[in-house]
């Protein structure tokens, strides 16, 4: 019987524990906006959290999709997480070099693909530092050819209630049957600052609420903020968390943080706009506010 994990996130305390069982596995899933200029294979193999595995979001990806690192498919996504060792039976701790960004964006992945076991490291590498416990350096298996960690059988089962394309969210527009909040920062939201990616207008969809993901993050720890200020955070925005809900962003990492904290609140079933702003804005036929 695996682990079972505590909860959507695990302290780093809670995971030095427990981190020697076989069937609890590491994964690190740092990625960056470009403007970042870092790289996050190459900072895997500088350090991370001994026994984990790189998983490359802009690789495990739909490979014939010109939007940046869509869904892959179901295959697909079962041949990357055997190469990478990790099984159906497996608990999963997923992580990132930035504390809490781009971790939520697996965690959402994997249980897109049927993995409810699986749980955020809340803070990341940097709590995980803080505490001075061991990191380990050197490369990790990656999406590519070349031998996994292995053996390991993973069979993904698609769940298309936690994701959202173009077509449904234009017909969301006049139903308004669900909520759509955007993660990305007010500038970006209200127009008053341009896109980050080249041909993509600036705006938001029309209907939606703005909640930055940064206020949801402890600032010095960069460990999620308690549940009873998650729930605040959102009915100061008008979110009931008792209708369905929608998270949107650039291009569905930050979304996926929405998720999570939305996860821990209690609202389990919250879907991502996978295509976000980047496939939105960057069409000529969707409607923008302001318009």
């Amino acid at each position: 019987m695996s682990v079972q994990l505590p909860g959507p996130l695990v302290s780093p305390a809670w995971l030095a524990m427990n981190m020697a069982q076989p069937d609890l596995k590491l994964i690190d899933a740092s990625w960056y906006l470009p403007a970042e200029k870092r790289n996050p294979t190459a900072e895997f193999e500088a350090e991370h959290i001994k026994g984990a595995v790189f998983f490359d979001i802009d690789s495990v990806c739909d490979p014939d999709n010109p939007l940046p690192h869509m869904l892959p498919s179901p295959t697909l996504f079962s041949e990357e997480m055997a190469r990478l060792g990790i099984s159906n039976s497996d608990a999963i701790v997923v992580y990132d070099g930035a504390g809490l960004f781009s971790a939520p964006r697996a965690w959402w992945t994997l249980r897109i693909f049927g993995h409810d076991n699986v749980a955020v490291l809340d803070g990341g590498l940097p709590a995980w530092r803080a505490t001075n416990l061991p990191t380990g350096t050197g490369p990790g298996p990656g999406p590519g050819p070349g031998p996994g960690p292995g053996p390991a059988k993973f069979e993904a089962t698609f769940r298309v209630e936690l994701v959202r394309y173009l077509a449904q969210m234009l017909g969301n527009l006049d139903q308004q049957a669900e909520q759509v909040i955007d993660a990305r920062g007010r500038g970006r939201f209200d127009g008053s600052e341009p896109e980050i990616r080249p041909g993509v207008r600036s705006g938001h969809i029309p209907g939606s609420t703005n909640l930055p993901y940064p206020e949801l993050i402890n600032a010095v720890n960069k460990s999620l903020l308690p549940p009873d200020l998650l729930a605040a955070a959102f009915a100061e925005r008008g979110v009931d968390l008792a209708r369905p809900i929608v998270t949107t962003c650039g291009s569905g990492i930050s979304a996926s943080l929405l998720a999570l904290a939305l996860f821990v609140c209690g609202h389990t079933g919250a879907a991502v706009y996978d295509g976000s702003w980047t496939e939105w804005g960057g069409r000529s036929d969707t409607p923008t506010e302001p318009s």
